[in-house]
């Protein structure tokens, strides 16, 4: 048993929920899983989400991009100035109250996130592409990007967490 798992009471452990890639609770003996810890957990050293972030982006895709297909098309074709074009018109709608990121990525985002209102959940560093990390670091909860280059297209990145 590992140093975090020590913290929790006997038979607990931390487990990654596929459905909404978070960290949650479980105890193999009774089966039952939970969001917040359980009676008598430590919780400093317990926090699965300690030292990450949470996001939220769309991206844009064009035919540089590292796969220039998405689950919307599969050849993207447009240049790269056209996919800047898109994601400055989409970050000029949400910064206006227009819409918001999450309802743009559920239909416009490249990124399979995008049935998750684009959500990638939480992440610490060393696990996104060093541009993407870079900026979503640089971003305050609530805070909205400028465009992000990254190797698989363009991003607007919206901290949640």
């Amino acid at each position: 048993m590992g140093d975090k798992h020590s913290a929790l009471p006997p038979n607990w452990e931390v487990r990654t929920s596929r459905s909404r890639n978070m960290p949650y609770y479980f105890n193999k003996e009774t089966k039952e899983s939970r969001w917040d810890p359980p009676t008598g957990a430590d919780v400093k050293k317990t926090n699965p989400t300690a030292g990450k972030i949470r996001v939220s982006h769309l991206l844009v895709k064009h035919s540089g991009s590292r796969r220039p297909s998405s689950w919307k098309q599969d050849n993207i074709t447009r240049t790269k100035e056209e996919a800047l074009e898109l994601i400055e018109n989409y970050q000029q709608q949400i910064k206006t109250g227009i819409t918001s990121l999450a309802e743009l990525a559920l239909t416009e985002s490249d990124c399979s996130s995008a049935k998750h209102n684009g959500d990638l959940g939480w992440f610490g560093r060393g696990q996104m592409q060093p541009a993407f990390e870079q900026a979503s670091y640089a971003l305050k909860v609530g805070e909205l990007s400028e465009p992000v280059f990254s190797d698989s297209g363009i991003h607007l990145i919206y901290r949640t967490g």
